[in-house]
């Protein structure tokens, strides 16, 4: 009675947690193309650099200005900006 139930116990778990891991996984990559999301946003990413293991810069364009800003564990810096026509 007791080996059956660790028999399904070891069989059955595994793939619970597998099936978990799964639907998590192609809920990220899926959830881009569910409708009711808006197709432009108002702010794009343009590019990140890590600086060293706890800073990272990134460039951000935003309602027609680049910034650029230092992310790491204290928070968001505002270093620059820039204004004008983004390429």
């Amino acid at each position: 009675m007791l080996w059956s139930y660790i028999l399904k116990l070891v069989i059955l778990l595994p793939l619970v947690c597998g099936l978990m891991v799964g639907c998590l996984y192609l809920w990220r990559r899926l959830e881009s193309r569910m409708p009711g999301k808006p197709a432009t946003r108002t702010i794009a990413v343009r590019e990140t650099m890590m600086i060293s293991p706890g800073l990272r810069l990134a460039v951000i364009d935003f309602e027609g200005k680049r910034l650029l800003v230092s992310v790491g564990r204290g928070g968001v810096t505002l270093v620059d900006k820039a204004e004008g026509p983004l390429a």
